[in-house]
C-alpha cells in the first residue's frame, strides 16, 4: 500500500521509536548479561518510556520484544534469562515497535567485548550490503536491482546470502507485500514506486547459504555452524530514492 504524507508521518515516528530502542540498549551488550534481561529492558522502555506497542509479544504465538541471533543463529533467536552473552559473541537484535498502528522494524548487530577480526569483517561487509541495497531504491528501479546489489557485494567478499527469509512491506501491516529478496538479478521483479514502504534486511554467512529451524519452531542457524550477520532498516521510497525510517544518529548516512 503506498503511503501518504500522513501515513508516512507515522510511519516516521514508529521508525524513530525503533531506532531509539536500539540505541538505548547497546550499553547494556556486554558479557554476562542474559538476553532476557536484554528482552526485559527493551519491553519496558518501549511500553513505559515510549508508550507505544512491542510488535513481537504474542505474534504468530512469539512471546518476547526482541529477536535476539548469537553467532551462527540467522534470524528469531528467543531471548532467554539463561543466554548468557560471553566475550567474542555476536549478536543481531531485531525490534519492532507499533505506534498508533504504524510499524517501525529495524535491527543491528552487537559486538560482545572484543571479538575475532573475521567476525567484524562479516559485520562490516553485511552492513555494506544493506547500505548497497538502499542505494538500489528509486523509483523506476525494481525489487530485483536491490537484491542483485547485495547479492555482488557478499559474494565478491566471499560470504552467501541467506534465501529463505527476506525484508517486507510494512504499515499497519507488519509483514505485507511485496517480498525483498536479498538476491537476484538487476533489472527484474515488481517496479519501485514513489510512496512504497518496505524493509530491507540481508542475512549474510561465513559459510554456505544453507539454514536449518530448530525445534522452537523460531530459531534459524546456519546449517553449517558458521556465523551469520545481518541488519535491517525500514525505508520509505521519495522522488529521488529511499528515506531511512529507522536511521541511527551513529550512521552518517
Amino acid at each position: 500500500m503506498l503511503k501518504n504524507i500522513e501515513e508516512l508521518n507515522g510511519m516516521r515516528e514508529a521508525g524513530k521509536l525503533a531506532s531509539e530502542v536500539l540505541e538505548m540498549i547497546g550499553s547494556f551488550v556486554k558479557p554476562g548479561i542474559s538476553t532476557g534481561e536484554l528482552d526485559k529492558i527493551c519491553n519496558e522502555y518501549i511500553i513505559d518510556i515510549q508508550k507505544a506497542i512491542p510488535a513481537n509479544v504474542g505474534y504468530r504465538g512469539f512471546e518476547k520484544t526482541l529477536c535476539t541471533s548469537i553467532n551462527q543463529v540467522i534470524c528469531h533467536g528467543i531471548p532467554d534469562f539463561n543466554r548468557i552473552l560471553k566475550n567474542g559473541d555476536i549478536m543481531n537484535i531485531d525490534v519492532t515497535v507499533i505506534k498508533d498502528g504504524w510499524h517501525g522494524d529495524t535491527s543491528k548487530m552487537f559486538l560482545v567485548g572484543k571479538t575475532q577480526a573475521h567476525n567484524e569483517r562479516l559485520i562490516n561487509i553485511t552492513q555494506e550490503c544493506l547500505y548497497k541495497g538502499i542505494e538500489a531504491v528509486k523509483p523506476g528501479a525494481r525489487l530485483g536491482d536491490i537484491g542483485h546489489a547485495i547479492q555482488t557485494h557478499a559474494e565478491k567478499n566471499y560470504y552467501s546470502v541467506v534465501e529463505e527469509y527476506c525484508g517486507h512491506g510494512i504499515g499497519k501491516i507488519y509483514h505485507d507485500e511485496p517480498q525483498i529478496l536479498h538476491y537476484g538479478l538487476a533489472n527484474s521483479g515488481q517496479e519501485i514506486v514513489e510512496g512504497m514502504c518496505f524493509t530491507i534486511e540481508p542475512m549474510i554467512n561465513i559459510g554456505s547459504k544453507f539454514t536449518k529451524l530448530l525445534s522452537d519452531g523460531w530459531t534459524v542457524e546456519t546449517q553449517d555452524g558458521r556465523n551469520s550477520a545481518q541488519w535491517e532498516h525500514t525505508i520509505y521510497v521519495n522522488e529521488s530514492g529511499a528515506e531511512i525510517l529507522t536511521l541511527r544518529k551513529e550512521e552518517n548516512l
